[in-house]
């Protein structure tokens, strides 16, 4: 497949990110995500209590000789990737307190505009060894779009029922990568800063469907790469190490697509079929006169034919009735009213449904 006949797509290109992305055309890719070097500024040697070494980041790609030409490096990369973001696409940077104030202002100058910041907090985090710090235990997500006016994709209902239907929040919480999932030969790491899997997918699946490009301009040893194979989304690396490389596609060929592609399809409820009170009633699931209540019997309501609410006190939609009541500038009266069935309270967004699966 390619991107506009010019670009081939499930591939890894050799090379310098910059100058690689200049080569795509314009609004080629509906997700970017970017784990660039961090600008660490390690300087001496560090040695656990038992005077073992740590093997941090010693790699020459992550040193830069000031702030000023990490600075022009960030500004140049991600100049490149705004012009082959899509206009409703998205873009998101990972990084530590090293460097993620520079690139979130550099973001913001080049007028992207920024979504949220997640804030990954590892399970497993390194100790501060010299015990001179707090132990460093999170790294910061920056989701922006190229600008404010961006229709970009959020799958939020598809986040809130990962997150047994809670809203999704900004911080998240998975252990760094280790064990099989992470790269090693002869023992050593191949790359010190491999991302886990858990931290793609949470970002692919909310932010992209199926068939989707995501470009990931530091590509390393694949790890967006391999989600994307899995949840059968399109994607292009760019990686300028030719042993990551190597490491990367033996580990991408190993991964087997979900081949079920329907259970993939998540509809979110703004793609779904509307379904007005009223139709509950016309459908014979709610009759007038009929008593609704909340899930705790506070408060309760009867319905009119019209498909309006009436309180002692108030009158309204399902919606407008509820905040009323509980004198709240707003609420979804779908998940608030409750009706009695066969001695069992029923939500009425049950009801919903059902009228829903059978107009489709």
């Amino acid at each position: 497949m390619k991107i506009k006949e010019n670009v081939d797509v499930n591939k890894i290109i050799l090379g310098n990110c910059i100058e690689k992305m200049l080569d795509f055309p314009e609004n080629s890719f509906d997700l970017i995500f970017a784990d660039p070097p961090y600008n660490l500024q390690l300087e001496k040697t560090l040695n656990r209590p038992d005077y073992s070494k740590v093997n941090g980041v010693k790699e020459n790609w992550d040193k830069f000789k000031s702030f000023g030409d990490y600075d022009k490096f960030t500004y140049n990369w991600l100049n490149v990737t705004k012009r082959v973001l899509k206009e409703n696409g998205s873009l998101w940077v990972i990084g530590t307190y090293h460097n993620i104030f520079r690139v979130g202002k550099i973001l913001q100058d080049l007028g992207f505009w920024i979504l949220n910041d997640v804030v990954w907090i590892k399970t497993n985090p390194m100790p501060n060894f010299r015990g001179t710090r707090f132990s460093n235990a999170h790294e910061t997500i920056i989701w922006c779009t190229k600008n404010k006016n961006s229709k970009y994709t959020f799958n939020y209902n598809l986040m809130k029922s990962l997150n047994d239907d809670l809203q999704m929040r900004s911080n998240w919480t998975f252990p760094i990568c280790n064990g099989s999932e992470r790269l090693k030969f002869n023992g050593l790491k191949i790359h010190p800063t491999q991302k886990p899997e858990s931290i793609l997918t949470r970002i692919i699946l909310s932010a992209t469907k199926p068939g989707d490009i995501i470009l990931d301009p530091f590509f390393g040893t694949g790890t967006t790469g391999a989600v994307s194979k899995k949840y059968n989304r399109k994607f292009i690396g760019i990686e300028n190490n030719k042993k990551y490389i190597k490491f990367a596609k033996q580990r991408i060929k190993k991964v087997v697509p979900i081949k079920d592609l329907d259970s993939l399809n998540f509809k979110e409820n703004k793609e779904q079929i509307r379904i007005p009170f009223g139709q509950l009633i016309e459908f014979n699931l709610i009759k007038p006169g009929e008593i609704l209540y909340d899930l705790n019997k506070r408060w309760n309501a009867k319905v009119k034919i019209d498909g309006s609410l009436i309180s002692e006190n108030f009158k309204g939609s399902i919606h407008t009735l509820a905040a009323k009541l509980q004198n709240l500038p707003s609420c979804n009266g779908w998940t608030f009213w409750y009706k009695s069935e066969k001695n069992n309270s029923i939500s009425i967004n049950l009801l919903r449904e059902k009228v829903r699966s059978e107009l489709k």
